[in-house]
């Protein structure tokens, strides 16, 4: 065939399509074989074919005529659009007005002309452009939107910076995770990527494009080769797509928005690669038949073999990716058993020539990449809509398609009818199986062998009694009111229940009672014990039965239960042995000579207007699973790409299956140098000018980076400054302090004593060399300068204090826990003060807290009594911090000024101070103590941000609660991160976390509901401006709990879209799902933290005490 004569063949198959696509709209049929069947009756007149359709649908439910077709011999018309939308202004076809269908059919044709005559463009390609615009649209909107809407990168390019050799994520910049679905899926073939980055445009278009296509087709792959080339060689995270979305954008105009169906997008985008490829090709091989290499990866041959009317018929085809329905098939192959056979096919294997109709599919020629379109969406012709189909549909991961082969056609009849038969058989015993375990003639039915059973055991049982009612005594029937018994019980056969109590009136025993028993007899309550009195049977018994009698029927039963037994055990024994003879059935090696390993499976997880698409592609170098979901590419397996992919477990299934040819290796082969014989990996396998533009990114990307850890320097520089002026001053006040101190305290002991947290002190004549800070006599005399800086210290410190009086500071100062134990220990060290000094007195004292501390720190107390707030102390020892910071920190507790209130608090005070002085810079690392000490600053602030978050909670203001969970939940995870006793319980967290977003969701839910403006309104914003933002942080770490708190979000605002409403909610509710349903991990940025008050460490013990009694426990299932 010339290239000419392919050109109008090409332009012929496109105008059939749009024929059909006109069809389709007008009509509501979307079934293709019937569309193609009244195309061929009305030889293209459309007026007929409408008409055709018409009557065959009136017809349909009086006749059971059905009539195929002779498949055309064009390679789309097997591509079935799914995704397409009913136009409002619908025209009722249905009745016998002809003036309606002439006029749907002129609106229809004036409206499909008139767009293709301005703009040479089909209502196929219309289509794709409107969710195109719309993503465009949507990304640029963006910018405008309020702060708590914002999808936004992370200020911190450390947090966008590609880990080693990760595969790089794609920005979703709005409704475009389609985009990225497929796109990943086909850079991940090795061999699609390198003839992507290796094109080249043909030269005769460099000056000026010749036609719309080239116009529109260079451009596009020119992006599209920029955009895999960064996802080669970047050093971001994740790169943007927008310029390659912005080409196809510009290629069609439309003002309306749908979120584009994978299916439609990866047959136009192949199209598109074809056409540009096409170019290339004739091109290079002027004069000969050019070859595609997009046809040669992707399209494959069939041949088609019929019968129409009696009359045979083969004709062989081109197909691209191959349309599968889902309803109603278990499994891939039976969904590919379905597509093969169409129509009665006996005639085919037959010489007799019979009226049936029919067709067979065999393939020829399979495609290295083979492409399954799972249809998962139907036409609900009386809701108007699509609606998207759940069911479960089981695919293998290496699949064989030697069944499907046609040089294996006889084989595969052969096999097909030996299965027809064992099915056939299998049926029969299912059925024969079935009467064994549903046996019975009325409504409730039961296993015959159980029957039996209960039969046996009826039979076995004892009576106890002639009468099932003689020994219940209705002399007080209900309503409280007095009766004659039915009958009178004989003592002589059995002791007599006390009669029942009517309520509100008392029970008198029966003669009978009285001289039987004297003792109370426990009276059954059936609403409030759970189990029958002993002296109840606990089944009937049959009332007359001799021995004989009971030795034949128990033989009797005995027997038939085994024959039951016995025939059950082989028809389920049949059962299985014809099951695994039909699994077995192409197991042959003969048969296994076509494998095609899973290469991607495209997942869409929502309903047919609204949803969310990601991929799982497998990695052969890693020999797993990857998880591509927008930005987020991430490790996975086998198990949860089953889970979220074969259907029936929430919203989400597989859509497009991407099978590769497993003895074509080349697919998903790295290049090789061809001098070096190396592998070519990162930047090395780009060409020239591509590897100059990543190179360009890169260096914008790490000036990027530079510039945020030079601002981050500053800061922490700017922060140690003011953390040394603070210590400054503290320490001067320190000093004045210390110098005011009574000459006498000085010389209360002539030799200083050591201190030492883990032992006591040493005797003092032990001579110790280059003593620490600890072993030192404390100075007794300061400087000048140092007396000065602490008036300096102490005027700032009154001046902050204004209006406050010198009672109140004393008071909230001794009121902490802290120096309420100070307190104590000096109190407790007063004997050794009075006998050796303050010296000896304080290592007394400041051992007693530690220990006292020491075991506050070992106790295991409830979440309400956490000694941490109130001593940091047993925050240190709990993580385990270094003796040097335990020491300084319980010097500095020990050195308060606040201790200056009599004169033995004073002394221990200065001799603390004393010690702090002779601190040198490489005995105690200040850097490391201010860590501990900022880590302990954050788990308070976290802890009031919990604090302040359960209490809203438990008032019900969900709202508010919301931000300081969240907040609290996140710096929580941090804490925990660096250690166990950091932080909080998660669990706990976690649970009010997840609660609070599920309440708003109701709240919000319910206000939907009511139908108002005003509540529409305010509930679409809670969860657009608190719940979405939102969920991303329950879906990174994948926990089961936060899962099933999505879904169920999800399920619920999913469920109206089976419901009538007016069109504005319909609106909102669309124009909101995609959000909602968007599975992307990409955090988005909401409110700031919230300011937080402060608290004194009493204050805060208190509530948080009084919250943590009320609401510290998670309930045992987690809601």
């Amino acid at each position: 065939m010339t290239v000419e004569q392919n050109v109008l063949q090409q332009h012929s198959q496109k105008h059939q399509q749009t024929l059909l696509n006109q069809l389709r709209e007008v009509t509501g049929t979307t079934d293709v074989q019937l569309l193609q069947q009244a195309l061929q009756v009305s030889n293209g007149d459309l007026a007929e074919a409408v008409a055709f359709l018409t009557e065959k649908n009136a017809k349909a439910p009086q006749e059971d005529d059905t009539a195929y077709y002779q498949t055309s011999q064009v390679a789309s018309d097997r591509y079935i659009s799914v995704g397409s939308q009913a136009d409002t202004n619908v025209i009722d076809l249905t009745g016998d007005d002809k003036d309606d269908l002439q006029r749907a059919i002129a609106l229809s044709l004036e409206e499909s002309n008139r767009a293709f005559r301005e703009t040479g463009i089909t209502d196929e390609e219309q289509a794709i452009s409107r969710v195109l615009e719309a993503s465009i649209a949507e990304n640029k909107a963006s910018l405008k939107r309020t702060h708590t809407e914002v999808w936004s990168d992370s200020p911190n390019p450390h947090d966008r910076k590609r880990v080693d050799t990760c595969p790089v994520g794609l920005k979703n910049v709005g409704n475009t995770c389609w985009f990225s679905a497929v796109i990943q899926s086909l850079f991940n073939l090795l061999e699609f990527q390198r003839l992507v980055l290796h094109y080249s445009p043909p030269a005769r278009v460099h000056d000026l494009p010749r036609n719309q296509k080239e116009h529109r087709n260079l451009p596009f792959m020119q992006e599209l080769r920029i955009l895999f080339s960064l996802m080669v060689g970047s050093k971001r995270k994740y790169v943007d797509p927008s310029r390659a979305v912005e080409i196809l954008k510009d290629a069609f105009k439309s003002s309306e928005s749908q979120q584009q169906d994978v299916s439609e997008f990866t047959h136009k985008l192949l199209d598109w690669l074809e056409d540009a490829f096409q170019m290339k090709a004739e091109e290079d091989r002027e004069g000969e038949k050019p070859k595609n290499p997009m046809v040669e990866l992707f399209y494959g041959r069939f041949l088609a073999v019929g019968v129409l009317e009696g009359k045979k018929f083969e004709n062989t085809e081109m197909f691209g990716q191959y349309p599968l329905q889902v309803n109603g098939f278990k499994d891939l192959h039976e969904c590919l058993e379905a597509a093969m056979i169409e129509g009665e096919i006996e005639s085919l294997h037959s010489a007799e020539n019979t009226a049936r109709s029919g067709q067979e599919h065999w393939f020829t020629e399979l495609p290295p990449v083979l492409t399954f379109e799972l249809s998962r969406f139907e036409f609900n012709q009386a809701l108007g809509r699509p609606e998207k189909i759940h069911n479960k549909l089981e695919f293998p991961s290496m699949l064989y398609m030697d069944r499907y082969m046609d040089r294996n056609r006889e084989v595969t009849r052969i096999k097909r009818e030996e299965i027809r038969r064992l099915k056939e058989h299998l049926t029969l015993l299912q059925q024969r199986l079935e009467r064994y375990l549903s046996y019975g003639s009325g409504p409730k039915r039961f296993p015959l062998a159980d029957v039996l059973q209960y039969a046996m055991e009826f039979a076995s049982s004892k009576p106890v009694c002639t009468s099932p009612v003689e020994d219940i005594d209705s002399s007080a029937p209900p309503g409280g009111t007095t009766g004659q018994p039915l009958s009178q019980p004989s003592t002589a056969e059995q002791d007599p229940l006390p009669p029942l109590e009517s309520s509100g009136s008392a029970s008198v025993p029966t003669p009978a009672a009285t001289a039987g028993q004297q003792q109370r007899v426990p009276i059954h309550k059936p609403f409030t014990q759970s189990r029958l009195p002993p002296d109840l049977p606990m089944h009937p018994a049959p009332r007359h039965i001799t021995d004989e009698e009971l030795r034949v029927l128990e033989g009797c039963l005995h027997r038939w239960r085994s024959e039951v037994e016995n025939d059950t055990r082989d028809l389920q024994g049949s059962i299985n042995r014809i099951h695994r003879t039909i699994e077995l059935m192409y197991s042959d090696k003969s048969m296994m000579q076509v494998p095609y390993r899973l290469h991607a499976v495209l997942v869409h997880e929502g309903q047919a207007n609204a949803g969310h698409y990601w991929a799982y592609i497998y990695d052969p170098h890693q020999r797993c699973w990857m998880k591509y979901n927008d930005i987020s590419v991430t490790k996975s397996s086998w198990e949860e790409l089953v889970r979220d992919s074969f259907g029936g477990y929430r919203n989400a299934s597989a859509y497009c299956l991407m099978y590769i040819n497993d003895k074509k290796p080349f697919l998903i082969e790295e290049e090789f140098d061809k001098e070096t014989g190396q592998v070519l990996g990162g930047m090395d396998k780009l060409p020239p000018d591509l590897k100059q533009h990543v190179r360009g990114d890169n260096e914008m990307f790490e000036k990027e980076v530079q510039e945020w850890d030079a601002l981050q320097i500053r800061k922490a520089q700017q922060e140690k400054l003011a953390l040394a002026a603070a210590a400054a001053a503290a320490a001067a006040a320190a000093a004045a302090a210390a110098a005011s101190t009574p000459a006498a305290s000085s010389t209360s002991s002539s030799s200083p004593q050591p201190m030492s947290i883990d032992s006591s002190p040493p005797d003092n004549t032990v001579a110790q060399p280059e003593p620490e800070y600890m072993e030192q006599p404390s100075p007794t005399n300061d400087s000048k300068h140092l007396q000065e800086d602490t008036e300096r210290a102490i005027s700032r410190a009154a001046a902050e204090q204004e209006g406050r009086s010198p009672e109140a500071l004393l008071n909230a100062a001794m009121m902490t826990p802290n120096m309420q134990g100070v307190i104590m220990a000096i109190g407790k060290s007063s004997s050794v003060y009075e006998k050796n000094g303050p010296e000896t007195a304080f290592f007394k004292a400041i051992k007693l807290e530690y220990a006292r501390l020491l075991r506050f720190a070992q106790e295991d107390t409830p979440p309400e009594n956490d000694y941490r707030l109130q001593h940091v102390i047993v925050y240190l020892i709990q993580n385990q911090a270094p003796k040097k910071i335990l020491e300084r920190t319980l010097l500095t507790q020990f050195a308060d000024r606040n201790l200056a209130f009599d004169e033995r608090c004073k002394s221990i005070m200065s001799v603390a101070r004393a010690k702090l002085d002779l601190i040198k810079p490489e005995e105690v690392n200040m850097d490391e103590y201010e860590m501990w000490h900022q880590g302990y600053q954050n788990f308070r602030e976290t802890t009031i941000l919990m604090m302040i978050g359960l209490e809203l909670f438990q008032k019900t203001n969900y709202t508010e609660a919301l931000m300081y969970l969240i907040y609290s939940y996140q710096y929580n995870k941090e804490l925990l991160s660096k250690g166990q006793y950091r932080g909080h319980d998660d669990e706990l967290l976690g649970h009010y976390r997840r609660e609070c977003l599920l309440k708003l969701n109701e709240q919000a839910a319910a206000m939907f509901e009511l139908g108002e403006e005003p509540d529409v309104t305010t509930g679409i914003a809670i969860m657009n401006d608190l719940v979405v933002p939102c969920i991303p942080l329950l879906l990174i770490h994948d926990a089961e709990r936060d899962l099933l708190a999505v879904e169920d979000m999800r399920n619920r605002w999913c469920s109206y879209l089976g419901q009538e409403m007016e069109p504005n909610l319909q609106e909102k509710l669309t124009d909101f799902l995609p959000k909602l349903l968007d599975c992307s991990t990409e955090i988005k940025s909401f409110h700031d933290p919230p300011k937080l008050p402060s608290y004194s460490t009493l204050e805060l013990s208190e509530r948080f005490s009084r919250v943590m009694a009320a609401m510290g426990r998670v309930p045992s299932d987690g809601r």
